[in-house]
């Protein structure tokens, strides 16, 4: 199997395990903590080797996608663009919600508070350990990616600054509005 076709296996399985909304599944055919587990170890195997096989570039589009599926699966997220359509300041205040936002000139910070003690908000990588330059965080920034553009309607550059599965006290990415 070429190395193509299995990380496009990967990713839609990744995309398919998280698709599944946990009140869909009737109590016996919800994963038992045996398949929990599996899953679990199966997620780390596929990000391993993702990490370890696949140059930046493609990481970064591989994780990306990923990412604008969230943006897509998700509706709180999907409501934070739409309150902010058009407007810097109104997606700011959406931001609100959820998160820590600010503007400094041309960009805007957005944080997980000074200090997020839960760790990792994201179910797909709460339960493995975080990396020094951890992959995972590639799809987070490619949601929040998706928020700004779906919002206000062109390409905006968005940055890792902190991640807690990087080993910071925090998530914080930098957007670039122009």
């Amino acid at each position: 199997m070429e190395r193509k076709d299995f990380l496009q296996m990967g990713c839609c399985a990744l995309a398919f395990l998280g698709a599944l909304p946990a009140n869909s599944l009737s109590a016996e055919e919800r994963p038992c903590d045996e398949q929990l587990k599996f899953i679990q170890n199966f997620l780390s195997d596929l990000m391993d080797s993702i990490d370890s096989q696949v140059d930046e570039p493609t990481k970064i589009k591989i994780l990306g996608e990923c990412g604008r599926g969230c943006f897509r699966r998700f509706q709180f997220k999907q409501d934070i663009a739409a309150k902010g359509k058009g407007s810097v300041d109104k997606l700011i205040e959406a931001y609100h919600a959820n998160f820590e936002a600010w503007r400094e000139g041309d960009t805007v910070h957005v944080r997980y508070g000074a200090v997020n003690s839960y760790g990792c908000f994201c179910p797909a990588a709460r339960y493995r350990p975080g990396k020094p330059h951890d992959i995972q965080c590639y799809c987070t920034r490619a949601t929040h990616q998706a928020i700004w553009e779906t919002a206000l309607g062109h390409p905006v550059k968005v940055e890792v600054l902190q991640s807690v599965r990087r080993g910071d006290p925090t998530c914080h990415f930098l957007v670039h509005l122009t």
